[in-house]
C-alpha cells in the first residue's frame, strides 16, 4: 500500500554549514517556505524574502525563534520591481556579509484556456514566473563574479515539460525557467557560479488548495509513481543537494523531483 503521507522528515547534516541564501516566495507552508527551514537545519544563514510582507514577518519570528536571531533576516521583495530586487540583495550582504546561495522561488500560476487567457492573465504569470527569476539571477551574478562563486537554483516545473490544458502561460514561463538555468550556467561558469534548477511536479501546500479544484488535484496525485503528492520539504532536499558541495559539478541542470518528464 503507497504510503500517502510520505517518508520520515530527514535530519540536517550541516551539508551548508557557514553558508548564507537569498531564499525568495518562503513566507509560507509552501516550497520556499520549507526550504528556508531545511536550510538552516543544514547550517546556513538565510535572508527570506516574499511580495507578503505581514506573512514574512511571522515566518521570520517562527524561524528565529527556533534557529536563533542571528541565523534569520527577511526583506520583502515584489520581484515583479528591479528596485525591490536591488535592495533584496544589498539586505543579504548587510545581513550577513556575503552571499552564497540564490533560490529562486517565486512563482504564479493560475488556470485560463487559451482562447479566454487575457493579455493581463499571460503577462502577470510571465513577469513573476520567468522575468522574477531573470531579475534575481542577474543580482545574483552581478554580485557571484566579484566574490569567488556562489550558487544558484531556481524552481521550475514538470509543466515546463509536458503539456496540461488551461496552463499555456504557467508551462511557458517554466519552460523559460529552464532554458534561463542553461543559459546563465554557461555564462557563469567562468565566475564559478553554478546554476541549476528543480522541477517538482505535485509538491502540495495550502495555497495550491485554495487555487485548485479537488478534481484535478485527485488527477494529478493519481499520475504520480509513488500514488502521492510530495510534501515541500521533500522538494526543499534536492534544492539542498544542488546548494552544496555534494553537487559540484553539475550546473545548467534541470532535476525532476518526480517520475514525469513529459
Amino acid at each position: 500500500m503507497t504510503n500517502v503521507e510520505g517518508p520520515p522528515y530527514v535530519p540536517g547534516h550541516a551539508l551548508l554549514d557557514g553558508r548564507t541564501a537569498v531564499i525568495t516566495a518562503a513566507a509560507g507552508a509552501g516550497i520556499g517556505g520549507a526550504t528556508a527551514r531545511r536550510f538552516l537545519e543544514e547550517g546556513a544563514r538565510v535572508l527570506i524574502s516574499d511580495a507578503h510582507p505581514r506573512r514574512l514577518k511571522a515566518y521570520e519570528a517562527e524561524l528565529a525563534e527556533e534557529f536563533g536571531p542571528a541565523a534569520v533576516a527577511a526583506q520583502p521583495c515584489d520581484v515583479t520591481d528591479e528596485h525591490q530586487v536591488r535592495a533584496l540583495f544589498d539586505a543579504a550582504v548587510a545581513a550577513h556579509g556575503r552571499l552564497d546561495v540564490v533560490v529562486n522561488n517565486a512563482g504564479l500560476g493560475g488556470t485560463s484556456p487559451l482562447a479566454e487567457m487575457s493579455d493581463e492573465q499571460w503577462t502577470q504569470v510571465l513577469d513573476v514566473t520567468l522575468n522574477g527569476t531573470f531579475r534575481c539571477t542577474r543580482a545574483a551574478l552581478r554580485r557571484m563574479r566579484t566574490s569567488g562563486g556562489g550558487v544558484i537554483v531556481n524552481n521550475a516545473s514538470v509543466v515546463g515539460w509536458r503539456a496540461q490544458a488551461g496552463q499555456a502561460h504557467y508551462a511557458a514561463a517554466k519552460a523559460g525557467v529552464m532554458a534561463l538555468t542553461r543559459c546563465a550556467a554557461v555564462e557563469a561558469a567562468a565566475y564559478g557560479v553554478r546554476v541549476n534548477a528543480v522541477s517538482p511536479s505535485l509538491a502540495m501546500h495550502p495555497h495550491l488548495v485554495k487555487v485548485t479544484t479537488p478534481e484535478l488535484l485527485a488527477e494529478l496525485t493519481e499520475r504520480e509513481a509513488f500514488g502521492r503528492y510530495a510534501q515541500p520539504w521533500e522538494v526543499a532536499n534536492v534544492i539542498v543537494f544542488l546548494a552544496s558541495g555534494y553537487s559540484s559539478y553539475m550546473t545548467g541542470e534541470v532535476v525532476a523531483v518526480s517520475s514525469q518528464h513529459a
